[in-house]
């Protein structure tokens, strides 16, 4: 008779406890690693949303109209406004080659020509939702959010394409406007009207809002439902949002406007905070 073999029941113990001590130390050693892997890609994840938030505030700000930054606060919302640029050139203020060709201040003028192109545009161009402005210094009688005096009333007809001179454009509104100051560097302004940036720390969302109606005070475009009744689209440009702070000074003739804006960002009890300082060039 062959004797039978295997393995005792007090093996078959000790082999599971010294397998479930190997494990629990191969657990301790692989844990640290794949967790500090985890947190890291959590930080620059944060880290990625809060600078990418920055920076596109950043680029439309270096965009805007001069003297169109605003912000005001009200409760969890801070709102961050300007009016955004699409192109700028020179306008002709002296008559050579001919005075028809130059921007008249003394009337209201229906088609001057501009020293240098358009750029940022198509040409032949033509727009009824698009604005002109000139000297635009932010005061009153001299602000954009007005519709008056430095800007083409909402619904102006404007047409742009080549002139015949080289290395000129040839601009035509209709119905034709008195723009009340001319700029010392002849700096003209073609824009497509306001966008806000809403930061509201009660929703944690950091939201951008374009296409909608110029308005004279900012208390009327300062939160979410505001804009959107007033026609504008919403884009969600960050999440996770714990606090942010936006101020502006306007800088002098001497010194460029500056905007400080600082947001934080939190996921799994992490926090990235991140501070950005935009110069903003102020001169009409």
């Amino acid at each position: 008779m062959h004797r039978l073999r295997g393995f005792t029941l007090v093996e078959l113990v000790v082999v599971i406890v010294l397998s479930a001590i190997v494990i629990s130390f191969m657990a301790m050693f692989i844990a640290g690693p794949v967790r500090g892997y985890t947190d890291q890609v959590r930080r620059a994840e944060l880290v990625d949303l809060a600078e990418n938030s920055l920076q596109r505030i950043a680029l439309d700000i270096r965009n805007a109209l001069p003297n169109s930054v605003r912000i005001t606060g009200s409760g969890s919302v801070i709102a961050l406004e300007m009016i955004n640029t699409v192109d700028g050139v020179r306008y002709r203020e002296q008559p050579p080659p001919d005075a028809d060709r130059r921007l008249d201040f003394s009337v209201a003028d229906d088609a001057f020509n501009s020293v240098g192109t358009f750029t940022g545009i198509s040409k032949p161009f033509s727009s009824t939702s698009h604005y002109l402005s000139i000297y635009n210094v932010g005061v009153p009688g001299a602000s954009a959010y007005e519709l008056a005096n430095v800007i083409t009333p909402p619904g102006t007809q404007i047409d742009i394409d080549s002139d015949t001179i080289s290395g000129e454009d040839n601009v035509t509104i209709s119905p034709p406007f008195r723009f009340a100051f001319g700029s010392p560097a002849q700096r003209l302004f073609l824009v497509d009207g306001p966008l806000s940036y809403l930061c509201d720390t009660g929703t944690g969302t950091l939201a951008r809002y374009s296409g909608y109606s110029i308005a004279a005070s900012q208390s009327g475009r300062d939160s979410a439902a505001e804009l959107v009744a007033a026609g504008a689209v919403e884009t969600i440009v960050a999440n996770r949002v714990g606090s942010c702070n936006m101020t502006y000074a306007p800088g002098t003739s001497q010194r460029a406007g500056l905007v400080t804006l600082q947001i934080s960002v939190s996921d799994s009890g992490e926090t990235i905070s991140l501070l950005h300082q935009v110069h903003v060039n102020n001169v009409p």
